[in-house]
């Protein structure tokens, strides 16, 4: 398949570029999501922003790179008042995130150019260790930094996180989804889900309701599972989920509203 096109995982169908930006320009939120090592996806989420930027002029960027409370620190990048130097340090990215900022650059530079407002969705990694541990209703109130608990995943949803954790193993204490060994991952990962969707939804809600386009981790988002499934549960029903798709690679049904494919490249992660 030409790198470029984009197929409906539904039914197999190739969709145009132009009518693929148009209806997810009228969502309440775009999710693209990403291989995080992967420059090529992270080209791929700028080229498809800029399409949204055309029709909609009010789009506000998510970013699961970020904690929340750096979105002071996010803005400012926007509103061009810190050097690349200055926005790396005081985002803590080496602390926070640790992959090659330049695989990055480029969309955090299209956020700055066009002064698109950036807002971190992250919590803090302690509240997703504690809550994997021990559970939510032994969070105090006071650390939970404004996340509601998260809708219990569904069987399809433990499947799918089962699966890409390597399935069963005799080396792994959980030996099906099932398995009570198994809620602490997923425990943690809901606790994820559900932090993006709350900073999500407190922008949508916002005056005007800005598009929010969210940069999000694919297994976060693929079949609906994960935020998309945290975001219907707090009232946002029109997001649609976007993904990169490698040539050669069968297209699963239903992984996403649309796919696009990529650029056969010798070396995906710096080029």
């Amino acid at each position: 398949m030409k790198a470029g096109t984009w197929v409906s995982p539904r039914d197999g169908k190739v969709l145009t570029h132009a009518d693929v930006i148009d209806r997810a320009g009228r969502s309440q939120v775009v999710l693209l999501g990403e291989q995080h090592d992967r420059a090529d996806n992270h080209r791929w989420q700028m080229h498809v922003t800029a399409g949204l930027l055309a029709h909609r002029p009010d789009i506000v960027m998510g970013f699961e790179m970020f904690p929340a409370r750096l979105t002071p620190v996010l803005m400012q990048w926007s509103d061009g008042q810190l050097t690349e130097a200055e926005f790396i340090r005081q985002s803590e990215w080496n602390e926070v995130w640790r992959f090659d900022p330049e695989l990055y650059m480029p969309i955090f530079r299209f956020c700055r150019d066009h002064a698109i407002p950036m807002v971190g969705l992250n919590c803090r990694r302690g509240l997703v260790s504690e809550v994997g541990k021990d559970g939510w209703d032994a969070i105090a109130e006071t650390q939970r930094e404004g996340i509601t608990p998260a809708r219990p995943a569904t069987p399809e949803y433990r499947q799918y996180l089962f699966d890409i954790t390597g399935g069963q193993r005799a080396d792994r204490a959980a030996q099906s989804p099932d398995d009570s060994a198994f809620d602490r991952f997923v425990r943690a990962q809901q606790t994820w889900d559900r932090a993006f969707a709350c900073r999500i939804a407190q922008v949508v809600r916002q005056p005007g309701e800005p598009l929010v386009v969210g940069i999000i981790g694919r297994g976060h988002l693929e079949f609906g599972h994960g935020t998309p499934f945290q975001l219907t549960d707090l009232g946002i029903t029109a997001s649609t989920v976007l993904l990169p798709h490698d040539s050669g690679v069968p297209i699963v049904p239903d992984v996403a509203e649309a796919v696009c494919f990529m650029a056969p490249s010798p070396n995906l992660g710096t080029d």
